[in-house]
């Protein structure tokens, strides 16, 4: 009786037969996302789009070219007298004023700052001293925008407007550009008018998002960010040089558009509004990279990488 008690036991902890092969049967694998680099090479000629010309400044260093994709969108007023100030030169022989580790790096008219009576500020011809601010805009239906499925701590929604990081709020219908690296704003002084880009900056450490819709966002760096990210730090106050012998010097500043083609770059971004560009922006959530071993699943807007290249012969 005890014997057969016991078996009528066993029987009931140990699985079925079938169970056991059910059990050792191996699991589904789930294919990997693709990475970033997979994405970008089998992305289409229509994923990118290619620079325009009028939108687009040169600013040649001594160690090398720095090219700013303008955005006429949300600063259309700033776009404008950037342009006038490139047409004329202003910025030619001009200098980086400013390099504030982890923050900013800054350039323009050092006479300006300094305000000296011996060396006025340069002439600003044609372009305007004020500028109405452009800190934000209205969110209409002609502004395309591409949102990211994570939350935000500065704004109820954030996403991609034509390659630019934006955020938006649903309520107030109000849209603004954000504070990401490599994006460049117009300095201004306390008066909110009083930024017509006439000194320039852009953001070369952590996204200091503090400062959205406080100062107008004119563009973004779209190559050549180590010539502004790799400038020795001034050592005076807010990263300003004390010795003017140590700001570097701006070759020139030029309007893609003022050059014959023949002097163009030929550069394409990838379009933000694309499923590729979905695709990358999962690739960066949840990378299936072999050394990540925690996966974030998250992404915050200035971690989203904008990707720039060269165009291919057949398309220029």
């Amino acid at each position: 009786m005890k014997l057969r008690l016991m078996s009528v036991v066993l029987a009931a902890l140990l699985p079925c037969a079938g169970s056991t092969q059910a059990s050792a049967a191996p699991a589904a694998q789930t294919k990997p996302a693709p990475t970033m680099d997979q994405v970008l090479k089998a992305s289409k000629p229509s994923d990118w789009r290619a620079l325009d010309p009028n939108d687009t400044l040169y600013m040649d260093l001594p160690e090398g070219r720095v090219v700013i994709e303008l955005d006429p969108a949300y600063a259309p007023l700033h776009a404008a007298n950037l342009r006038t100030l490139a047409h004329q030169h202003y910025w030619d022989g001009l200098a980086i004023l400013r390099v504030q580790d982890g923050f900013v790096t800054q350039w323009g008219d050092p006479a300006a700052e300094a305000e000296h009576p011996a060396h006025p500020p340069r002439s600003l011809g044609k372009a305007k001293a004020t500028i109405a601010p452009e800190f934000e805009r209205d969110s209409a239906a002609d502004l395309p925008f591409t949102p990211l499925p994570d939350g935000d701590v500065y704004a109820p929604e954030v996403g991609f407007s034509d390659g630019f990081p934006v955020a938006r709020d649903p309520k107030t219908g109000k849209t603004w550009l954000v504070h990401c690296y490599g994006m460049v704003g117009a300095g201004r002084d306390n008066t909110p008018d009083s930024g017509p880009g006439t000194e320039l900056y852009t953001v070369i450490g952590q996204a200091p998002r503090q400062l959205d819709r406080n100062i107008a966002l004119v563009g973004r760096v779209v190559q050549g960010m180590q010539y502004l990210s790799d400038l020795p730090r001034g050592n005076g106050p807010m990263g300003f040089y004390k010795n003017p012998a140590h700001q570097t010097k701006i070759e020139r500043v030029r309007l893609a558009s003022d050059l014959p083609p023949s002097e163009r770059m030929h550069l394409e971004v990838l379009r933000t509004d694309t499923p590729t560009f979905a695709a990358l922006v999962e690739s960066r959530r949840d990378r299936s990279d072999a050394w990540y071993l925690y996966k974030v699943g998250k992404i915050d807007v200035c971690n989203v990488p904008l990707p720039v290249r060269e165009a291919p012969a057949a398309g220029r």
